[in-house]
């Protein structure tokens, strides 16, 4: 017998370090698939991405999708709780959220979850997704503002400013109104404050027709 039939047969296994360099190339594939997926979603949601595409752009083999995230619905899922594991932000009364709001807007386009209030998904899951991220980010922040401040009707208010705002970033982003097109955010931030400001005062406040 040679002495590579002598041999223990576990001692052909692989050496333990192969292990561990897998998983890390392994986690920084996900990585960039994620990272990829996040930017696509943002910029033609999640119809309208292909994973082939995802793919391309994280520099992966895009069937590494279903292995690691179960498909394209679910890696969508997984890009919304990345962004719920940052911290949640400010209200949208907030001056400087609401600036960076619009001008993340201006820069990327309107996100998923912003897309997701004017259009619903053709996947309910996803949809559900991006509707949990909605209220988490936008509605409930203001609506706990307008609760803080006694506002009556705090939650149908937040829901009437979000809508109100998620009409302007997309029509500002369609181009079809110019000069909406054409304002820079700093310009907007003052006016559109004072709109979702208005949400909060009691209706027939301000001037009607017994004043003309």
């Amino acid at each position: 017998m040679s002495p590579e039939q002598q041999a223990p047969s576990g001692s052909r296994k692989t050496p333990p370090a192969a292990a561990p360099q897998r998983r890390r190339d392994a986690g920084r594939t996900r990585e960039r698939l994620l990272d990829a997926a996040q930017k696509l979603f943002a910029e033609r949601g999640f119809d309208r991405t292909t994973t082939r595409e995802i793919g391309e752009r994280a520099g992966a083999d895009p069937a590494l999708i279903a292995r690691y995230f179960g498909g394209k619905p679910q890696l969508y899922l997984a890009t919304l709780r990345a962004m719920s594991d940052r911290e949640i932000p400010a209200d949208l009364l907030d001056e400087e959220r609401l600036l960076g709001f619009l001008r993340r807007i201006t820069d990327h386009g309107p996100g998923p979850v912003t897309r997701a209030t004017v259009v619903p998904y053709s996947d309910p899951v996803v949809q559900e997704a991006a509707r949990t991220q909605l209220y988490e980010r936008l509605v409930d922040p203001l609506s706990e503002h307008f609760v803080r401040d006694g506002v009556p009707g705090a939650q149908l208010r937040a829901e009437l400013a979000v809508a109100a705002l998620t009409g302007i970033v997309l029509a500002r982003h369609a181009g079809a109104l110019t000069e909406l097109a054409a304002a820079d955010p700093g310009e907007l931030l003052g006016l559109v404050r004072a709109l979702l400001g208005g949400a909060a005062r009691p209706a027939g406040d301000g001037d009607g027709d017994e004043a003309v």
